[in-house]
């Protein structure tokens, strides 16, 4: 009897068991399977289309340097280590944290790159590279073609290696012409030449900037005046702003003296006027050059005037025509009359007007 219950029980529970699997079964065959993940595992999130980059080596004026450049798979040209380059070629680099921006100086030259901005300042004045600088690992990269475009330097790409160089003997040239404009700022200035407005050129010139007469001697941004003919030697890289601007490392005077306080005006010859004693003056209409001077004067011509091109160059007083365009330097002295009358020490003589 109790063996008989045994056996009854035992597949009683076994039928049970049985049942209970099977409806489980039943219930749960759409059911998905749940991996469950600790709460302080690491996460990591990778792009699914991410682009791969490859390691560039670098070489600045011939010598391989310890900081490597990166190509992306999608990228033009290659992105080098700013800091790394740069300070190879001899720049001073300034970084500002609250702007995310680095500015670079090397004599006379002046540039900026700001952090994921496709705008790089060229002496004062901005342009693109079709690339923005990127911050990676605390260092900041600019496409190669900076160095070419904005330093002005050379870029020769082989394979995975990137050579760059900046010869400073291929970079200075010379330029003469009248001054026409001086604007200070502080240290630095910004000196017209050959000009005014948006014709000729801009020498940015600063405390590095030599300063001295054809004799060598010395002198200092404050000798100079509009009116002077000199010669600059500048860097062949300038904007492409009008006029141009350049950084200027040397500026001779080619006068054999300097005009304190002179100043001039820029216009068309309305009149020649010749006096009974054969006396020369011309009347002109324009814009003063300088806060004191007036638009509209009389410039008696004496023997020792210099009639000049924008150059600097001597042309001859025959020239001076009605509706010659031209820019006259004279005073400061001035008679009180309407047009006021002055002695010019210079003029210069551009194209007759159409």
């Amino acid at each position: 009897m109790k063996s008989t219950m045994k056996k009854t029980l035992a597949v009683l529970s076994l039928t049970a068991m049985m049942t209970t699997s099977a409806a489980y079964a039943a219930t749960d065959e759409t059911a998905q399977p749940i991996s469950i993940m600790p709460i302080n595992a690491p996460i990591s999130i990778m792009p699914i289309n991410a682009p791969a980059s490859s390691t560039i080596t670098v070489q600045v004026n011939g010598g391989a340097i310890n900081e490597q450049g990166y190509l992306k798979a999608t990228a033009t040209e290659p992105m080098l280590p700013l800091r790394a380059v740069t300070e190879k070629l001899g720049f001073t680099l300034t970084w500002n944290q609250a702007t995310m921006s680095v500015d670079l100086n090397k004599g006379n030259v002046f540039t900026a790159v700001k952090t994921g901005e496709d705008r790089y300042a060229i002496n004062k004045m901005l342009t693109t590279l079709g690339t923005a600088p990127e911050l990676v690992d605390n260092k900041l990269y600019v496409p190669a073609s900076f160095v070419s475009k904005v330093l002005h330097g050379t870029v020769k790409t082989e394979g995975t290696s990137v050579s760059v160089a900046l010869s400073e003997d291929q970079k200075k040239v010379q330029a003469t012409g009248v001054i026409t404009s001086i604007r200070t700022n502080g240290n630095d200035a910004s000196i017209q030449i050959q000009g005014v407005n948006t014709e000729g050129l801009v020498l940015n010139v600063n405390k590095d900037t030599v300063f001295q007469m054809l004799d060598g001697t010395k002198l200092s941004l404050s000798d100079l005046h509009v009116g002077l003919t000199v010669s600059a030697e500048h860097s062949m890289i300038a904007t492409l702003s009008l006029p141009p601007q350049t950084p200027t490392s040397k500026v001779t005077v080619l006068d054999t003296a300097k005009h304190a306080g002179t100043i001039g005006t820029a216009g068309v010859v309305e009149e020649v006027r010749t006096d009974d004693k054969g006396n020369k003056s011309i009347l002109i209409k324009g814009k003063g050059l300088t806060e004191t001077a007036p638009g509209e004067v009389v410039l008696q011509l004496t023997n020792d005037t210099a009639i000049v091109d924008k150059n600097g160059d001597k042309v001859d007083q025959a020239t001076l025509v009605k509706g010659a365009n031209v820019i006259g330097f004279y005073g400061p002295a001035l008679t009180k009359s309407l047009p006021p009358i002055g002695n010019a020490w210079k003029v210069i003589v551009a194209a007759k007007s159409e």
